[in-house]
């Protein structure tokens, strides 16, 4: 079994055993339908970012995303403010749906762009950038805003989306899974997917090879912003409101779950299943740590012991791999010769 299937299989593991040891506490609640599906519902908004988290990873040069959960909140304000001056959303729910979704897609795409543009075109390090509109994009919804919360309300589309189920499973939870299937088969089966990936493994021999490195890299920014944008309308039908500081935790999650789904920070490997299944541990054991009292505080330590403890894990998994690579001992200098 390979490096890269045994984190699948790890993955599966850590689900079960959370739901299993969740099953075991008194009461019986945390598998109960409603439980399930308010866990399913909580996974999207925060499984999108990291989705956007792990495209800017493998693209290498240091490619990471920290803008995305401002992208989202802006994408809210901005499309919610505009939306609600247009058309009242009491009267023309389905046009005000359409018309905020629609206009948080726009904003993340635009957003996104920005930062592919200003990184592939002008240079900037990835991290520096997406710091940096990070703190624009969250100073332009707290100015549009006045630092108040924008009242969306429930409109009946909107409601469906961030609230309904179908069979079940709620819509936004389907949605996620479907892009989720989609971006695999992209990053898998797509001249733009395998360039993706070459690129972040081997930046020098994709250079010489004439590979369209400024359009990789901007466009999948701009996919990283769309999904952040999509985020922002979903975080926005489950809430009624949206605010600019609305997920202050997530941009840590984002990246513990990139992490945590075998994503290598220095470029060429992710796999989407890995983050949706490492987002799906995350919420159960959020959930589960609930259900246990743990305070919130607690938690986010607990988030960042697991990103260090994660991040330690693949160096060494990384390291032992190539280890064992044949012809590779034979190349490495033994003790008794240095």
């Amino acid at each position: 079994m390979s490096r890269h299937d045994s984190n699948t299989t790890l993955l599966v593991l850590l689900i079960t055993l959370l739901l299993g040891l969740g099953g075991a506490l008194p009461g019986g609640s945390f598998l109960s339908l409603f439980n399930l599906q308010s866990m399913a519902n909580q996974v999207p908004e925060i499984g999108l970012l990291a989705i956007g988290v792990m495209l800017a990873m493998c693209a290498g040069n240091g490619g990471i995303d920290l803008s995305g959960i401002a992208i989202a909140n802006m994408a809210g304000v901005v499309s919610g403010l505009v939306a609600l001056h247009i058309f009242p959303a009491e009267d023309s729910p389905v046009l005000f749906s359409l018309f905020f979704i629609c206009g948080c897609l726009v904003i993340g795409l635009l957003a996104g762009l920005l930062n592919g543009y200003a990184i592939a075109r002008l240079g900037i390090t990835p991290i520096l950038c997406t710091l940096g509109s990070q703190m624009l994009f969250t100073g332009i919804a707290i100015v549009l805003s006045d630092g108040r919360a924008v009242r969306i309300g429930a409109p009946s589309p909107l409601y469906e989306l961030g609230n309904g189920s179908v069979l079940g499973i709620p819509w936004s939870f389907l949605l996620f899974i479907t892009l989720a299937m989609l971006l695999g088969v992209v990053l898998r089966y797509t001249t733009y997917g395998v360039k993706l990936m070459l690129m972040g493994s081997n930046p020098k021999a994709a250079k010489f090879s004439g590979f369209p490195a400024v359009r990789i890299v901007t466009t999948t920014y701009a996919i990283s912003g769309l999904l952040a944008g999509l985020s922002g309308a979903i975080i926005a039908a489950r809430n009624v409101n949206v605010k600019w500081d609305y997920g202050t935790s997530y941009l840590l999650i984002a990246i513990l779950i990139a992490v945590m789904a075998g994503v290598k920070p220095e470029g060429g490997y992710g796999r989407v299943v890995n983050v949706v299944l490492a987002a799906i541990i995350l919420q159960v054991l959020s959930s589960l740590l609930n259900f246990i009292g743990l305070s919130n505080f607690l938690r986010d330590l607990a988030w960042g012991v697991l990103l260090l403890l994660f991040l330690f894990m693949n160096r060494f998994a990384l390291v032992a791999h190539f280890s064992d690579l044949p012809g590779l001992k034979s190349k490495l200098p033994s003790a008794k010769h240095q």
